[in-house]
C-alpha cells in the first residue's frame, strides 16, 4: 500500500467475502482514524442497508490504497490456510533433494564436470555424467541431455522421429496435443515452409487421437477399451503418445498412477504377446512433482525441456530424451547424424548441474504458488481452477478460467508488470510460431521462455484460460495476484 500522508498508520480494513456466489463479490470498508467515518470504494459492493460517508479529508488515502489492502488480506488469508500444505510440499522437496545429492555423490561430481568442450564436442566427462544422472532421476536406462535441443517440442520431435518409420502410425491417447506439436505431426502447415515438409505426415507417418474419459481416481483416465479397438483395427500403430500435462486443454493433467495403468495394460495385452509398441510420454512440466516418473511405471520413452523443471531456472537452453537405450540412441541419431556423436557444451554444464540441484526446490515453490493461485482465484473469488484447490497435482501448471478476453489480457499484463525482466513492457496478443490461435505470453524471465521462473500464457479463445506456472518463491505469486485483481477488468460489475 502506498504511504498515507500526515504520518498516520495504515487504515484498518474489514473484508467481507461473499462465498455464496460464483462471482468475485467483495465488500470493503475502511475506518478513518481521525473521525471514525466509514468509507467504501465505489467499485466494491456494500451490503443492503449499509451507510457510508466519504473518507475524512485529513486522510489522503486513494481508492487504490483501500483495494490494495483488501486484496493483500485476501491473499494473506489464503496463504495462512495453506501452511500445512506448504509443509507437505517441503517434505516432498526434501526427498527429491536427497535423491539428487545421492546421485551427484554416486557420479563423483566435482569441478572437472563443469569445464565443457567446444568444436566437435567429443569426450565431455560432465555431459556423460549428467546423462547418467538424469536417466536415474527419470527411472530410465539412458538419457540424452543436450543444449542443442532447442525446446521441449524439439526434444519430443527428436524422440518421435527416432522411434517411428514411414508407414507407422502414432496414436495419441490423451486428447489433442499441445499446439506446437500440430506442425510436427502435420495437422497444420509449417510456419517456416507453408507446407507439410519435414512433418511426420510428410514422412508417411499417420496420426490418430482419442479423448480421455472423465472417470478414474484422479478425474481423468485413459479409455482402454477405445485404445484396444484402435490397436485391433490398425496394426500399423507403432507408438502410443501421452501428454502428461493438460497443455491448452481444460482437463486435469495425468497422474503417474494412471500412466502406470496404461503401461501395464499395453505390456500385458500387447508386448508380452509379441506386438512391438512404444509408450511415449511428453513429460514437460511434470518432472520432480510426483515420487515417480513415467519410466518408473513402464513408459518406454519420455522427453522434455531444460528451461522447464529440470533446469531449475539456471539452464540457458536445452532439452532431454530418456527411456530405453535403443530408443534414446535412435533419438540421438536423429538429433545429430549417423556416426556423429558429441556436441559442444560451451562451458554451460555448471549451470545444468547447479540447475538440476536447484530443481527440487524451485518445483516445490512452483507447487506452492499454484496452490495459492487456485485458493485465491477459486475459493475466494469464484473463478474455476484446474486443478481445483487441494486437488492432486502431477505438474506445476495452474489453469484459471477467466471467462473473457479482457480478463485474460489484463491478468497477463499484471504478471508481466510484476516480473523482474521487462516489467515496463505490455504483452500484446498475437500470432506466435507453432501456435494456431492468437496467444498472449507474460514471461519476464532471465532466460527467454524459461516458464519455470514465473510466467502466464494462454490462447485467446473460449473459455479464456490463463495457464500459470513456475516461481522461485511462492510469495512472487502473492504479489502478482494483488497486482492483477486491483485492475479494472476484475472489478465487480
Amino acid at each position: 500500500m502506498r504511504d498515507l500522508k500526515y504520518g498516520i498508520s495504515p487504515i484498518v480494513t474489514v473484508v467481507l467475502l461473499c462465498f455464496a456466489c460464483i462471482g468475485p463479490e467483495v465488500s470493503s470498508y475502511a475506518l478513518c482514524p481521525p473521525c471514525s467515518a466509514r468509507w467504501r470504494h465505489p467499485q466494491l459492493a456494500a451490503p443492503a442497508g449499509a451507510t457510508t460517508v466519504p473518507l475524512c479529508s485529513a486522510l489522503s488515502a486513494t481508492a487504490d490504497d483501500i483495494v490494495s489492502t483488501d486484496l493483500s488480506r485476501i491473499v494473506q488469508q489464503s496463504a495462512t490456510s495453506l501452511m500445512q500444505r506448504f509443509w507437505e510440499i517441503d517434505l516432498q522437496t526434501q526427498r527429491r533433494m536427497d535423491m539428487i545429492l545421492s546421485l551427484y555423490e554416486e557420479e563423483r561430481i566435482d569441478s572437472s564436470a563443469f569445464h565443457g568442450v567446444n568444436g566437435y564436442g567429443h569426450g565431455d566427462i560432465g555431459r556423460e555424467k549428467l546423462d547418467n544422472i538424469v536417466a536415474k532421476v527419470l527411472g530410465a536406462e539412458a538419457a540424452l541431455v543436450r543444449l542443442q535441443l532447442f525446446s521441449g517440442t524439439h526434444a519430443i520431435a527428436s524422440a518421435l522421429f527416432g522411434a517411428l518409420r514411414p508407414g507407422d502410425n502414432m496414436l495419441c491417447v490423451s486428447g489433442h496435443p499441445y499446439d506446437t506439436l500440430e506442425e510436427v505431426i502435420g495437422q497444420r502447415v509449417g510456419s517456416q515452409t507453408g507446407s507439410y515438409v519435414g512433418s511426420l505426415k510428410d514422412w508417411g507417418i499417420g496420426y490418430k487421437e482419442l479423448e480421455l474419459t472423465e472417470v478414474g481416481v484422479f478425474d481423468v483416465a485413459f479409455d482402454l477399451d477405445a485404445i484396444d479397438r484402435e490397436l485391433a483395427a490398425d496394426p500399423r500403430i507403432k507408438l502410443i503418445h501421452v501428454q502428461r500435462s493438460c497443455g491448452y486443454q481444460w482437463r486435469r493433467s495425468i497422474a503417474i498412477a494412471e500412466i502406470g495403468r496404461l503401461c501395464n495394460h499395453i505390456d500385458v495385452v500387447y508386448k508380452k504377446r509379441g506386438r512391438n509398441l512404444v509408450v511415449f510420454v511428453d513429460n514437460c512440466y511434470g518432472e520432480l512433482v510426483e515420487d515417480q516418473e513415467p519410466c518408473h511405471v513402464g513408459a518406454d520413452l519420455v522427453a522434455g525441456s531444460l528451461i522447464k523443471n529440470l533446469g531449475g531456472t539456471l539452464a540457458p537452453c536445452g532439452g532431454y530424451v530418456a527411456g530405453t537405450r535403443a530408443l534414446v540412441d535412435a533419438a540421438t541419431v536423429h538429433l545429430s547424424a549417423p556416426g556423429v556423436d558429441g556436441g559442444a557444451t560451451f562451458g554451460q554444464y555448471k549451470n545444468l548441474f547447479q540447475g538440476l540441484f536447484f530443481a527440487p526446490g524451485i518445483v516445490g515453490e512452483s507447487l506452492k504458488g499454484a496452490e495459492l493461485v487456485a485458493d485465491v482465484m477459486q475459493n475466494k473469488l469464484g473463478y474455476p481452477c484446474n486443478p481445483p484447490p487441494g486437488g492432486h497435482r502431477t505438474d506445476i501448471i495452474q489453469a484459471v478460467q477467466l471467462g473473457s478476453r479482457k480478463k485474460l489480457v489484463s491478468f497477463c499484463e499484471a504478471v508481466q508488470k510484476r516480473s523482474p525482466v521487462g516489467a515496463h513492457i505490455r504483452p500484446i496478443p498475437g500470432q506466435s510460431p507453432g501456435y494456431g490461435d492468437e496467444v498472449i505470453f507474460a514471461d519476464g524471465t532471465f532466460v527467454d521462455g524459461s516458464t519455470l521462473e514465473l510466467s502466464c500464457d494462454g490462447p485467446l479463445r473460449e473459455p479464456f484460460v490463463a495457464y500459470t506456472q513456475g516461481c522461485t518463491h511462492w510469495t512472487h505469486w502473492s504479489l502478482v495476484l494483488m497486482e492483477a485483481l486491483i485492475r479494472p477488468a476484475f472489478a465487480p460489475n
